[in-house]
């Protein structure tokens, strides 16, 4: 009996994994079918296959999710608006799949910031809908979504705001943490360009790989420039001192003890110029005597400042720079003293800050432009003959090339002005007359760098 029982149990065992194998072997012939022709481009063969690997094999290979992500996406292209719905779902759900069934291979971030961008582009759900896809995702992995998804987070925020969905301080508070992933995404890319325009006017020959990285770099920071412009029209009037001053008064003595929140106050007023107001004063100096910190040393700054006492108002924003961990506010401050310095006519100084500025936020164009501006300006008190003296304007040139090449929002002023200096510059019959070209000449005085003569 119990032989019989044994037999009786190895033949199922036997029946099932021959059932096994056949469908292991089905998977793979269809997955081969399926993944040639994908490869080939050829969607329309491969769509049927793909979608009878995801429901009869769906833990066969990541490929499958690969593929398949690329001809729907390729088909959602296609297809007239009243089937795009249908496909972004199935998309959606391909996603959702991929993230089941390869977890470990799938960065889940990215899934739902896919999902949400899809919900949002193929009008799937409420504008709430939409809007909770995005908060999940950016609240996960606040790298998740790029400058596209970031603009469209606050879009969608803005428009529950004007619906009476949300408060106008949930607008401010996201904008702060929009702008400030924008410009980390930004200063990333601007530092990498940095490095290969250093590379270039060093008269060093790029790789192809780096001439593709450079331009990657320059269309990233456009694309970054772009949404800036496109999130800031957004919030527009609802962050004028008109809305700012009643909002944040009505709260400041029941607020004037949080720290966190005169903070905030303190740097929303102070970024709109709503610093002539009585309330920016009481929010200055209440934070300051909580918590002397950057944002209020630079508060002080601003109303020596307005007052007219200038060294003293260096003297904290010099605090307010050195206390300040946020890059971007760092450069805004060390900016403005670098201002100072240059309306003083010392230049030296002036371009000390500027490139502490640029350290701080390498996307800080303008910064570059005022260098460039400067270097312009000393051309004849710069050089020990005429041609030397010319030869300034090559430099601030350069200068103003960066200018528009790290920060794309300024390219039209900072271009017009490098092509103005190189039309200053010697031109190719000074060059050829005096034998200089390819020289590289020592700019003296405060400059103190060095300038390469084009070859001709």
């Amino acid at each position: 009996m119990k032989t019989k029982v044994i037999l009786f149990l190895s033949g199922v065992l036997l029946g099932t994994g021959a059932l096994q194998a056949q469908a292991n072997q089905e998977c793979a012939t269809t997955a081969s079918l399926a993944y040639s022709d994908a490869k080939a481009n050829n969607y329309d063969a491969a769509y049927p296959r793909i979608q009878q690997l995801r429901k009869d094999c769906p833990s066969y290979s990541i490929v499958t999710y690969q593929y398949g992500e690329r001809i729907l996406k390729d088909r959602l292209d296609k297809a007239p608006d009243g089937e795009k719905a249908a496909i972004a779902e199935d998309l959606m759900k391909l996603y959702k799949e991929r993230l089941q069934y390869f977890p470990a291979k799938t960065d889940a971030g990215e899934i739902n910031a896919d999902i949400a961008q899809l919900m949002y582009d193929a009008k799937i759900g409420t504008t709430e809908e939409q809007f909770e896809a995005f908060d999940k995702a950016f609240k996960a992995d606040d790298n998740s979504l790029n400058a596209k998804s970031l603009y469209t987070y606050f879009y969608l925020l803005v428009e529950l705001q004007d619906a009476g969905k949300k408060d106008l301080q949930d607008v401010f508070d996201s904008y702060d943490v929009v702008t400030a992933k924008l410009e980390e995404q930004e200063n990333e890319t601007a530092e990498g360009l940095a490095k290969l325009l250093e590379k270039q006017e060093a008269g060093e020959q790029l790789t192809d790989k780096e001439q593709k990285r450079l331009n990657a770099y320059e269309t990233n920071l456009k694309a970054y420039s772009a949404v800036k412009g496109s999130i800031n029209a957004k919030l527009g009037q609802r962050a004028d001192c008109d809305n700012l001053i009643p909002l944040y008064s009505k709260d400041f003595d029941a607020k004037k003890g949080d720290t966190e929140w005169l903070k905030r106050v303190n740097s929303r007023l102070s970024a709109k110029d709503c610093t002539e107001d009585p309330l920016f004063v009481k929010v200055s100096e209440a934070l300051h005597k909580l918590e002397p910190s950057a944002s209020s040393a630079y508060s002080l700054g601003q109303l020596a400042e307005s007052e007219g006492n200038q060294a003293k108002a260096l003297q904290y924003y010099n605090q307010a720079a050195e206390l300040q961990k946020d890059p971007s506010t760092r450069a805004n401050i060390y900016y403005r003293i670098a201002n100072q310095y240059k309306e003083k006519g010392q230049f030296g100084q002036a371009r000390n800050f500027y490139r502490k500025a640029v350290d701080a936020k390498p996307s800080f164009g303008r910064a570059y432009l005022q260098i460039a501006n400067m270097i312009g300006q000393s051309a004849n008190n710069c050089g020990n003959t005429a041609f030397e003296k010319r030869a300034v304007y090559w430099k601030a040139a350069e200068y103003a090339d960066r200018a528009g090449r790290v920060d794309p929002s300024i390219s039209g002023t900072a271009n017009e002005t490098a092509a103005a200096y190189r039309g200053r510059a010697p031109q190719k019959s000074d060059i050829f007359q005096n034998d200089m070209q390819g020289k590289t000449i020592s700019i003296g005085c405060w400059i103190g760098e060095s300038v390469r003569v084009p070859n001709l």
